[in-house]
C-alpha cells in the first residue's frame, strides 16, 4: 500500500536575533529507537555541502546511540504511586534477571489496532492503557534528549512506515494519528512526519557525488518499506522532495515476524502445536487448539496469554493431548511466564542460522535437556513466504513508478533485518545494473530524519 506522511505547516520564521529554538528526530523503531539531534557546533553549510556532520545522535544509554524498545514494569513498585519502570537495555536485563514484573517490546505494532486503546494489566493490580505506555517511551527518550542538550525541547520530527497497517488507509491514518497524541502528551507541541525510508534516502544522499536513482530498502522489526527516489547533491537544500520521490510502497513484514514464523515451525511445535487429540474410533484425527501458540510467538501478545481465565482454560485442555509431555511443557512456560524468553530464543535462533550455518535452540528453561538444532535451510524454509512477500514489494515498488529496473543504480540498505544476507541478495538481484550499498542498520533512519529536522527548523 502506498502512503505518504500528513504534511504539518512549515515553521514560523525565526527571527535573526533570536537563537534557533532545539529541536530532535526521533526513529520510534519496532525493536529499537534513536534520536538525532543538532551538533553542539551546528552551523550553515555553504550550498550543495552535506548536511549530516551537524547532526548529531544522542547516547541513550552506556554511550550507545540506540536503544531497545522495551519497557519492563516491576511488580514490587509501590501501589499507588506512578509506575516507573525500566527502559532500553535495563528493561531486557530486568526481565533476564528473572525480576517479579511485566516486559513489553514491539509496542510500535500496536498503533492501528485496537489494542492501542485498550488498558493492560501491568502488575500488582494495576493496569495502563497501552498508548500510554507508548508514551510513557517517548517522555524517556525526551527526558535523555532534553538531558543531552542541556535544554528543553518541544519540536521534533518523527519517523513513521510507510505503512503503519496494510491495505486499510483508514486505520493507517489512525496509527498516526495515535503516535501523534502520544508524542503530544510527553511535550512536543511542533511535530512533522517523514517516512522512514525517505529518512534514509536523505543519510544517504549526504555521501553523493553524483546523480543516482536509488532504491531504499528499509527492513527493521514491524515493516519493510520501500522508497524509489532521486537523489543527488544539487538536490540536497530542498525542503520538498515531493517531486523527487517516484514512489513508496511496503508491507507490514519484518524481523519480528521472522522470529514469529522460526518460533512456530520449531520452537512450538516442542509445546504441542500440530499435535493430535487422543484418537476415539471413527473419529478423524484432529489438532489440538492453535490459537495459544501463533500468540505464544507473536511479541506483543504474549502477555495476553497469561490472564487467569487464560490459564485456567488452558488447564482444563490437559486430556486433549495425546502426548502429555506437550501439554505439560506448555503450562510450564505459561505459569512460570516464559514467553518472551522462547521469542528471544527464536530471535537469537534466526541470527544464528543465518551467520554460523547452525542455530541450537535451547529450551532448557521448559524442560531440562530440551533442545533443538536449526539449520540455515530449515530457518530459510520458515521465513521463505516472508521473503518472497517483501521481494515482490520491493519490485512493486518499481512498478508503481514506472521504471525498468535495470535503471535503478543502487540499492541502499538500512534496518536491522537487512543482515540477513540471503533476503538482502534476493532484493538486490530485482535490479540488474543497482549497486548494493550497507547503510548503518541502527541509525541510518534517525540521521536522515535529522537532516529532515535540520532543514525544517534551522
Amino acid at each position: 500500500m502506498s502512503s505518504t506522511p500528513r504534511t504539518a505547516r512549515a515553521p514560523r520564521t525565526t527571527p535573526a536575533s533570536a537563537p534557533p529554538r532545539p529541536w530532535c528526530a526521533i526513529d520510534f523503531g519496532t525493536s529499537n529507537s534513536a534520536v538525532a539531534v543538532p551538533s553542539p557546533a551546528e552551523g550553515t553549510p555553504p550550498p550543495g555541502q552535506p548536511l549530516s556532520g551537524d547532526i548529531t545522535l544522542v547516547p541513550l544509554e552506556q554511550g550507545l546511540v540506540t536503544m531497545p524498545t522495551a519497557v519492563f514494569f516491576r511488580s514490587d513498585d509501590a501501589p499507588g504511586l506512578e509506575p516507573r519502570p525500566d527502559v532500553g537495555r535495563a528493561a531486557v536485563q530486568a526481565y533476564v534477571d528473572g525480576l517479579d514484573g511485566r516486559l513489553m517490546r514491539s509496542m510500535k505494532s500496536i498503533l492501528g489496532s485496537s489494542l492501542a486503546e485498550a488498558h493492560t494489566d501491568i502488575g500488582g493490580g494495576r493496569s495502563l492503557r497501552y498508548l500510554d505506555i507508548v508514551s510513557g517511551y517517548l517522555r524517556e527518550l525526551k527526558r535523555r534528549t532534553e538531558q543531552t542538550l542541556g535544554q528543553s525541547v518541544d519540536q521534533a520530527v518523527l519517523g513513521r512506515p510507510v505503512s503503519f497497517v496494510d491495505d486499510d488507509p483508514a486505520r493507517d491514518a489512525q496509527a498516526q494519528r495515535a503516535l501523534e497524541a502520544a508524542a503530544r502528551a510527553v511535550g512536543f507541541r511542533t511535530l512533522h512526519f517523514q517516512l522512514e525510508p525517505m529518512a534514509a534516502a536523505l543519510d544517504h544522499e549526504s555521501t553523493l557525488q553524483a546523480p543516482q536513482c536509488v532504491l531504499v530498502a528499509d527492513i527493521g522489526g514491524g515493516t519493510s518499506d520501500f522508497t524509489l527516489v532521486r537523489l543527488g547533491p544539487q538536490l540536497r537544500q530542498k525542503l520538498d522532495r515531493r517531486d523527487d520521490v517516484l514512489a513508496h510502497h511496503g508491507v507490514h513484514i519484518a524481523g519480528t515476524d521472522f522470529d514469529r514464523r522460526l518460533s512456530l515451525a520449531t520452537l512450538m511445535r516442542c509445546l504441542g502445536l500440530g499435535a493430535h487429540r487422543p484418537a476415539r474410533p471413527g473419529e478423524l484425527p484432529r489438532e489440538v487448539p492453535s490459537g495459544i501458540y501463533f500468540e505464544l510467538a507473536t511479541w506483543h501478545l504474549i502477555n495476553t496469554v497469561y490472564a487467569p481465565a487464560r490459564l485456567a482454560e488452558v488447564r482444563q485442555m490437559r486430556t486433549w493431548y495425546a502426548q502429555p509431555e506437550h501439554h505439560r511443557r506448555l503450562m510450564t512456560v505459561l505459569t512460570e511466564r516464559l514467553g518472551h524468553s522462547l521469542a528471544a530464543c527464536a530471535e537469537q535462533g534466526k541470527i544464528d542460522a543465518a551467520s554460523q550455518g547452525l542455530a541450537r535452540l535451547d529450551m532448557g528453561l521448559v524442560e531440562s535437556g530440551l533442545a533443538l538444532d536449526v539449520s540455515e535451510a530449515e530457518a530459510a524454509q520458515a521465513i521463505e513466504s516472508d521473503c518472497e512477500a517483501i521481494e515482490r514489494a520491493a519490485a512493486e515498488t518499481a512498478r508503481r513508478a514506472q521504471v525498468s529496473p535495470e535503471t535503478v543504480d543502487a540499492v541502499y540498505l538500512t534496518g536491522g533485518s537487512t543482515g540477513l544476507a540471503p533476503l538482502a541478495r534476493r532484493i538486490v538481484a530485482q535490479f540488474p545494473r543497482a549497486r548494493a550499498i550497507r547503510g548503518d542498520p541502527f541509525a541510518s533512519v534517525a540521521r536522515g530524519l535529522g537532516v529532515h529536522a535540520q532543514r525544517l527548523f534551522a
